[in-house]
């Protein structure tokens, strides 16, 4: 729709400023045979006459000019001056125009947006979330206010509201009180606190995600309203440390989570009315058998304990979430045969209700 709205607007205006181009070469030539049927100039004279008139240069004639060609002077100096300040007009029209119904379309895709993400701050974190997000399909809208960042944003073609996140009208205008998740990526710490103190206060069930530079301040961030809060910089030490620590851990985890091959994945399935699952122990199910996958854990749909390791006792039932590691095709087929869980990885996430097993005061800082 933005770009639907650019093309109509660069087209028109385009039209109109191509033909007063043409409209000025006319004027050009008119002077230039004028002068010489006036004037008797050679044809380069005349149009050198014609182009100091209309651009008000101001050097001095070639010649003393007759009555005649006074008069062909002062026309060609009007109509010129017309033309080019049409031109000026136009061209002007077409840059504030442009940007404005730009601004109008977006703004009206962001009144019809919900269920979104919301990512403020769109430095390295928040780039790389929102690309995360954008390749899943999954809607987002980003909070920026530097202008290097926003171009950015335009060439990677999300939406996105121009101004500072720690303002309440900035937070409404992205749908802050329809959207289903904030992700807070500010440098500092303490804009962060604010824009979540804002955005609970603004929406009392969104699920808040912060982005934290020092561990002793993630319990303000959590007394702010977070859900939870993750610090890249320990994340990123405490992988560097598993290099050497730990290195045939961190060798299955980065083939898993980050490798190049990607063969195997952690994921989660829902088990749905119908499945064949349903009703069964994890014994009776032979997950591992039929699908070959690995059972990590399950969610049940309406407790908050999460059943980590099951065991071949354990029951799986109708709403259940089961958190799996497999080859991808694999889990897409347990996924689709198994569980009869058909939803697309954007309605998944999107709907995820997140609330239900993560708890503010269960939430704390994320150590890979």
């Amino acid at each position: 729709m933005n770009r639907f709205y650019n093309d109509i607007i660069d087209n028109i205006i385009a039209l109109r400023i191509a033909i007063a181009l043409s409209v000025l070469v006319v004027v050009f030539f008119i002077g230039s045979v004028g002068y010489h049927i006036v004037e008797g100039m050679e044809f380069f004279d005349g149009f050198y006459m014609t182009f100091i008139t209309i651009t008000t240069i101001g050097f001095s004639e070639l010649k003393n000019l007759s009555s005649g060609g006074r008069v062909l002077t002062m026309v060609l100096f009007v109509m010129g001056i017309g033309v080019i300040s049409y031109i000026a007009s136009q061209t002007t029209q077409l840059i504030f125009e442009s940007e404005i119904f730009r601004r109008r379309a977006m703004r009206k895709q962001l009144e019809k947006m919900e269920q979104h993400y919301i990512v403020a701050g769109y430095g390295r974190i928040g780039h790389r979330i929102a690309e995360v997000l954008k390749d899943a399909n999954i809607p987002l809208v980003v909070i920026e206010n530097r202008e290097s960042s926003i171009e950015r944003i335009r060439e990677n073609g999300h939406l996105y509201v121009e101004g500072d996140a720690q303002d309440e009208d900035i937070l409404k205008e992205a749908g802050i009180e329809r959207a289903k998740g904030l992700i807070c990526t500010l440098s500092r710490d303490q804009d962060n606190v604010f824009v979540t103190l804002i955005g609970r206060d603004l929406n009392p069930d969104i699920f808040i995600l912060v982005r934290t530079n020092q561990h002793q301040n993630t319990k303000k961030i959590l007394r702010a309203g977070a859900n939870k809060v993750i610090s890249p910089y320990e994340i990123g030490a405490d992988r560097m440390a598993n290099v050497i620590l730990r290195p045939h851990v961190d060798q299955f985890m980065d083939r898993i989570l980050g490798g190049t091959t990607q063969d195997h994945v952690f994921d989660e399935v829902k088990i749905f009315s119908g499945s064949e699952l349903a009703g069964k122990t994890l014994s009776e199910a032979e997950i591992r058998q039929k699908y070959f996958v690995v059972i990590i854990a399950i969610i049940p749909e309406d407790k908050d304990n999460i059943r980590f390791n099951p065991g071949s006792n354990d029951k799986i039932s109708v709403g259940d979430s089961l958190i799996v590691l497999g080859d991808v095709d694999r889990i897409k087929h347990l996924r689709e045969d198994g569980c009869k869980d058909f939803r697309t990885l954007e309605e998944r996430v999107s709907r995820h209700d997140f609330m239900k097993h993560i708890k503010p005061h269960q939430s704390n800082t994320q150590s890979a």
